[in-house]
């Protein structure tokens, strides 16, 4: 397999759900992110169907490129088309990964090529505050079958409005954030094949062909990287982290323009940090079900588990 990323160019967003949303709105605030306003989502529940009103809503840290969706469900009595309460029930966190698409028809006809099962593409709005008024965000996603992934919600999304999400007003965060540079995922490989298996899906979904780096596989694509870690490897990673599955999304590691003043922001408002080789680490403990890397060095030089990824002990 050669490495290109037709139609996939990096991370779209990473999402974060919970029932709390206004606790995981102040927890962000409180990490210095600058959070766009809470917006309803219209969703839609088939291919060609017209979006309806759903049972969530969120608020984005955006990045220009990329951004961290904070997701509440904050009306258990409407509609969830996307049944977004069923995906809560089973745990709240980092669920939701979506890597950013040009052609959202493209990757869907190719998934399914690949042998892929997808929702095929399907609808988003929502109506969001700009500097003209309000104007609807509309967006075109595929989503790969849950009942494959099982280590998250998967899919590609491509904005058809992006002015409206990625507003200039909203790009400036206290602790310099400017960009998601890689999403963990932890790999069951108890049963030997299963792990195998993981890797060669993402490798499907992004045309990418995987390289190892110390415990991780690693699959590198145009902005950002997907990286990999066996289950029975995770503590080496991850020392201490909470495993809220069998295969789960982890860690996501955000650019910062300074390290220090990102860590000293974070830490005077109460959250404890671990040191790494390259930065520092949240737990998932303190930031809503997902561990948080944060570095200022963008060109991972000496990357490795140790310190690199590895929490420092």
């Amino acid at each position: 397999m050669t490495q290109h990323t037709s139609h996939i160019h990096g991370f779209h967003h990473t999402g974060i759900l919970t029932r709390d949303l206004d606790g995981l709105e102040r927890t962000y605030r409180s990490f210095g992110f600058t959070l766009s306003p809470r917006s309803r989502h219209l969703l839609g529940e088939k291919a060609g169907q017209a979006p309806v009103p759903g049972c969530t809503a969120n608020m984005c840290a955006l990045f220009g490129d990329s951004y961290i969706e904070l997701l509440g469900i904050v009306d258990e009595s409407a509609p969830d088309p996307w049944h977004t309460k069923a995906m809560a029930d089973e745990y709240e966190g980092f669920r939701i990964l979506n890597f950013d698409s040009d052609d959202a028809e493209a990757v869907d006809r190719r998934l399914s090529g690949a042998g892929l099962r997808t929702s095929g593409v399907l609808g988003l709005e929502r109506d969001v505050d700009t500097e003209e008024g309000t104007r609807t965000m509309r967006a075109r996603v595929v989503h790969v079958d849950p009942a494959t992934t099982p280590e998250g919600y998967v899919g590609m999304a491509q904005h058809l409005t992006r002015r409206y999400v990625h507003q200039p007003r909203y790009l400036g965060h206290p602790n310099g954030a400017h960009g998601i540079d890689a999403v963990l995922m932890v790999a069951d490989d108890a049963d030997g094949g299963t792990f195998d298996a993981i890797v060669d899906r993402y490798a499907r979904v992004l045309e990418v062909e995987p390289r190892r780096e110390g415990a991780l596989t690693v699959l590198e694509m145009k902005a950002g990287r997907l990286e990999i870690v066996r289950a029975s490897a995770a503590g080496d990673v991850l020392p201490g982290e909470p495993a809220p599955a069998a295969s789960y999304l982890a860690a996501m590691t955000i650019l910062v323009s300074d390290v220090g003043a990102a860590r000293t922001l974070i830490e005077d408002s109460g959250t404890a940090t671990q040191t790494t080789q390259d930065g520092f680490f949240v737990s998932a403990r303190d930031a809503y079900g997902t561990g948080l890397f944060f570095t200022d060095r963008g060109d991972r030089p000496g990357r490795g588990v140790q310190g690199a990824r590895g929490v420092a002990r």
